[in-house]
């Protein structure tokens, strides 16, 4: 496997600097394979080496993918001007230098958010040739009208005279102003837009869905949990509209219900 500075290796996959690293390891602070290694530009193995840092093991894989249930009253950015961000929400063992949100979810809205520090990862989330589904279930001010899902299917004229591409609605099973759509695009306030040239309004709306990749039931708001490059190239499988709502629509009807009250 490549050889690769433990200086490196560990800055890759941590919020440590350099010079921190450096510091800790004279201070035996740093071990490989269970021994203290008191140079931090000591070469290792970057694909078998067990690396430990004041106790804590770091991961082998080089870029972190953060899935966070988000709550209401965070942004997606890296900038606190913008307000309270989202990374507030990672705790430090998971947290790395470069992470971002990969997509966003409005300030008010909740749900399904990727926090990763993988570059190329974002730039194929966000590439239009990838078109992802996303599933949103959302509260509505007025009962849900049947005549919805046809002109959902057909494409939404905005307010402002844009169309949406073809997107699928289902009230739920639960309740009459309780509703999930799936969309293959990622216009600003999409959603609250295409139910306002309908008549209707959103009053909370939350994530369930990137592609295949469903927010995990025992994931509760504002927690969030690592997962595996393999979990994240479920972003680009094709989710079924019709299964997911079979499986998962009486949950997260019954979850949303008991946050609004």
């Amino acid at each position: 496997m490549a050889q690769i500075r433990l200086d490196k290796f560990i800055s890759e996959r941590t919020e440590y600097t350099r010079s921190q690293i450096k510091e800790l390891a004279a201070k035996g602070r740093i071990l490989v394979d269970g021994t203290a290694v008191k140079r931090s530009d000591t070469k290792i193995d970057s694909g078998a080496a067990s690396v430990t840092v004041c106790g804590q093991e770091i991961r082998q894989q080089r870029f972190s993918y953060v899935l966070l249930n988000k709550p209401q009253g965070y942004v997606c950015s890296t900038d606190d001007k913008d307000g309270e961000t989202v990374l507030k929400l990672i705790p430090p063992e998971l947290r790395k230098k470069g992470m971002f949100p990969a997509g966003r979810l409005d300030k008010d809205s909740m749900g399904e958010l990727l926090l990763t520090d993988d570059g190329e990862l974002a730039h194929r989330m966000l590439s239009p040739k990838h078109h992802i589904s996303k599933i949103y279930i959302v509260q509505l001010f007025r009962e849900f009208e049947n005549n919805y899902i046809n002109k959902f299917s057909e494409g939404i004229t905005l307010a402002d005279g844009e169309t949406c591409l073809p997107a699928r609605v289902r009230q739920s099973e639960i309740s009459n102003k309780l509703a999930f759509v799936e969309l293959y695009e990622g216009k600003y306030h999409q959603v609250k837009r295409m139910f306002a040239a309908v008549g209707n309004h959103v009053e909370l709306l939350m994530r369930v869905s990137l592609g295949n990749l469903v927010l995990p039931e025992k994931l509760a708001i504002g927690e969030s949990m690592e997962i595996l490059p393999n979990d994240v190239e479920n972003l680009f499988k094709e989710q079924d509209f019709d299964l997911f709502f079979a499986k998962y629509s009486a949950f997260y009807s019954a979850n949303l219900i008991k946050y609004i009250r």
